[in-house]
């Protein structure tokens, strides 16, 4: 299997302005529109709990109106750690964010770790200024950090695809991937979901591999001109021949 993600991990690494562009576009429609740091947070929040098929709104609101009575754990990094993880002197990590995220009511794994990926991605340095929020968030995951891949229905077809024999859920994605890489490259492997997501038709495990030009259309941040269509549809033979060939 290695040699099938070696292969994946080298095409998403060589093709990573196309999700780029999505991001940021997506998140500067959303961020932008409010001022202050609590509520840019707030935004990116709803955001990503909203990314859920089938929210649990009950539990969901919990946590939006816990929340909103400590808007001051929205003013830094290391204070929104501190409130989630119920500590007031916790080292800031992205992992100490996962965990903290993931235990509150309403967030699981994926979503959680889909928020992680986007604070990283605010301010890493490679996205627009325009999306940077807090002062004290590392520009770089530590070696001793633990970054997750959010995995979701995509990306699972993706790694049944290659291997039908495993019943693949978020945890066991994360550990086949971090065999092989460190967190810092989990990073770059998020862009998975977007070559899955445009190359993917039907649901469950009934799903087929193709380019499928109308999930790009939907998109609404995607690039809509000709040139940058035929482009991608390029792209994604090469992702879809990883795939064919590869297989167990």
């Amino acid at each position: 299997m290695k040699d099938t993600l070696d292969l994946l991990f080298d095409f998403l690494k060589n093709n990573r302005k196309y999700n780029h562009t999505l991001q940021e576009r997506y998140h500067l429609s959303s961020i932008t529109s409010h001022n202050n740091t609590e509520d840019k947070i707030l935004s990116l929040l709803y955001d990503i709990v909203n990314t859920q098929s089938q929210p649990k709104i009950d539990n969901i609101s919990k946590f939006f109106k816990n929340i909103s009575k400590h808007k001051e754990a929205l003013q830094s990094f290391k204070n929104f750690v501190n409130f989630l993880n119920s500590s007031t002197n916790m080292e800031p990590s992205f992992n100490a964010l996962f965990h903290g995220l993931k235990n509150q009511s309403g967030w699981g794994n994926k979503t959680s770790a889909l928020f992680v990926k986007n604070i990283f991605h605010f301010h890493n340095g490679k996205y627009s200024d325009e999306l940077f929020i807090w002062n004290d968030v590392p520009k770089e995951i530590n070696n001793n950090d633990t970054f997750f891949l959010p995995v979701d229905a995509v990306i699972i077809a993706i790694f049944n695809k290659i291997d039908s024999s495993v019943n693949w859920n978020f945890n066991k994605i994360n550990s086949k991937i971090k065999e092989f890489y460190s967190s810092e490259n989990i990073e770059i492997w998020d862009d998975l979901w977007f070559w899955g997501f445009i190359t993917q038709k039907g649901s469950g495990y009934n799903r087929e591999f193709v380019w499928n030009e109308n999930k790009y259309w939907v998109l609404k941040e995607t690039s809509k001109d000709k040139k940058t269509i035929e482009d991608i549809k390029a792209k994604t033979e090469s992702f879809l021949k990883i795939l064919n060939d590869q297989i167990k």
